[in-house]
């Protein structure tokens, strides 16, 4: 039976979600989406555990509250930090980006070195370093915080001569290490891509969202087809913002690459 009211949910801390949102939608333009953006409390690189997962918790009540059939967390914070216990405490389908990343890097490093960029948290967490680590415990990760740029992002200034300082600055201690693979651990570096190729050079793969995410949700929806069957296959596309919308409209349609309309989302405790 089908339940042409459930959509795929996501869910991110910002604007960066929306580029993984995008790629999904060029590979699977038949199903619906709703797309959650928690601008008002971004970033989440910097915020305590408990906070973030308060906040995941709250966004993904909201978007199963809007009618979805499942959500996946954009943000590698709220992955990193909130997934393992939303998903332990619910039986509601919530899925992360965080393993998909891992298991693209590790099959694509030649040389066993990988370079992690992400925010605090989600660097603080290990998780990457665990998740790469389980796929092939002979691969070296090393990691990089980068605090600065998912503020300078959100406040639309990606293209900027700073980005590109604080790009060199994070990077250079991970090329020294001579890795051959950058995985971009925090959606919002998706943006910078063109930036981050000509700071790594041509001998640096990077692994991002476009490339990795599509292809683990058809994966996914293939395998769990008594889900498959409930999504909505109208093509429609909604999107909420929990902080200024004509904002998230503007920044957030650079991002999708398409205008797109924004709704104002109230988060319950």
């Amino acid at each position: 039976m089908v339940y042409p009211w459930l959509m795929i949910g996501f869910f991110d801390s910002g604007f960066g979600g929306l580029r993984v949102l995008r790629s999904v939608v060029s590979a699977l333009p038949q199903y619906s989406y709703i797309y959650l953006g928690d601008s008002a409390r971004a970033p989440y690189g910097s915020r305590s555990p408990e906070d973030v997962y308060r906040f995941t918790k709250q966004g993904v009540d909201f978007l199963f509250g809007q009618g979805v059939a499942l959500v996946i967390l954009a943000c590698n914070t709220a992955a990193s930090e909130a997934l393992r216990k939303i998903q332990s405490d619910s039986d509601k389908k919530v899925l992360g980006v965080l393993i998909p990343f891992a298991e693209a890097a590790a099959a694509r490093t030649k040389n066993k070195r990988i370079g992690v960029i992400a925010t605090e948290g989600t660097v603080a967490s290990g998780s990457y370093l665990r998740e790469i680590q389980k796929v092939d415990p002979r691969i070296e990760v090393f990691q990089s915080a980068c605090p600065l740029l998912v503020p300078l992002i959100e406040a639309g200034e990606h293209a900027t001569t700073r980005v590109r300082e604080l790009l060199r600055e994070y990077l250079e201690p991970l090329l020294k290490e001579h890795i051959d693979t950058l995985v971009l651990g925090c959606t919002h570096y998706g943006i910078l891509e063109r930036e981050l190729r000509a700071a790594v050079g041509s001998g640096v793969e990077l692994i991002s969202e476009h490339d990795v995410v599509p292809n683990s949700l058809v994966s996914y929806l293939s395998r769990h087809p008594e889900i498959e069957a409930k999504i909505d296959r109208s093509g429609k596309q909604r999107f909420f913002s929990t902080g200024d919308v004509d904002h998230f409209q503007k920044l957030g349609s650079v991002f999708f690459e398409k205008p797109i309309v924004a709704e104002r989302a109230i988060l319950s405790a």
